[in-house]
């Protein structure tokens, strides 16, 4: 695959170095890791991942930016759009990420990516990140099963299209793809390595047949994926499985 990596090896500001595990040889590491979760703390990290993303696209290569929060998929659209590239967003989690603080019970960012690409809720990591929302009917959402009752309405009252990952191949769109990958899309029960598991959902093997397919119908031109606790992936088979899920583009199964 023709693809470049970066890995920003956190959870926000929370060191993950398990993430590098899946990594090909020759990926960049970011060297910026912020100190908090604040707009102005991400600026640095943002910073890199656009830039990186902007430059890969425009030699024609696709950017594959690993980290471990879902946050970190506002620079890489920035990036595409910096690279003049209008992508339709598949979003792949569990999670709807689609929370505003008016829907929050928990007031957590990471649950709230995709509701401000879209434009909704506070928009100064948007503004950080120099990424323009992107329109609803651009935007899938892929599995999202977790969500809290005002996200559930707020998803219901958009425009963003909901399907089931095994649908993800029958999905109709025109022109080139971001595919932003949460990897607890998957059954917790299955891989127990996540900080926010959602039961239910496909298996691990569900998902790497949905991406294989997804690299065959699709024409992608950015990947992100949001990463497992390395912490808790205590015999690698978490590592393996996302190694393998990857691999179309590039991934190292260990």
């Amino acid at each position: 695959m023709n693809a470049d990596w970066l890995i920003t090896p956190a959870f926000f500001e929370v060191p993950e170095p398990g993430l590098a595990a899946i990594a090909p040889e020759g990926a960049t590491t970011n060297p910026h890791l912020p100190p908090d979760r604040s707009a102005e703390g991400l600026r640095p990290t943002y910073d890199t991942i656009r830039s990186f993303v902007t430059q890969t696209a425009q030699t024609g290569r696709v950017p594959v930016s690993l980290a471990g929060d879902c946050c970190a998929a506002m620079p890489v659209l920035a990036g595409l759009q910096a690279a003049e590239i209008t992508p339709h967003l598949i979003w792949i989690d569990a999670h709807g990420d689609f929370n505003t603080p008016e829907t929050s019970p928990s007031q957590f960012l990471g649950g709230m990516p995709l509701a401000m690409l879209t434009g909704r809720g506070p928009q100064d990591w948007c503004r950080i990140a120099k990424v323009a929302p992107i329109a609803d009917a651009q935007v899938a959402l892929v599995d999202g099963r977790d969500l809290d009752p005002g996200e559930a309405d707020l998803l219901e009252a958009s425009g963003v299209s909901q399907i089931a990952l095994r649908e993800l191949a029958g999905l109709t769109v025109s022109g080139p793809v971001y595919l932003h990958v949460d990897v607890d899309v998957v059954n917790a029960d299955t891989l127990p390595v996540f900080n926010y598991p959602a039961l239910g959902g496909p298996k691990p093997e569900e998902l790497i047949d949905a991406l294989a397919q997804a690299v065959k119908v699709f024409d992608v031109c950015a990947v992100s994926i949001s990463g497992w606790n390395g912490a808790l992936d205590a015999d690698g088979r978490a590592a393996r499985v996302f190694g393998e899920a990857l691999a179309p583009w590039g991934a190292r199964v260990p």
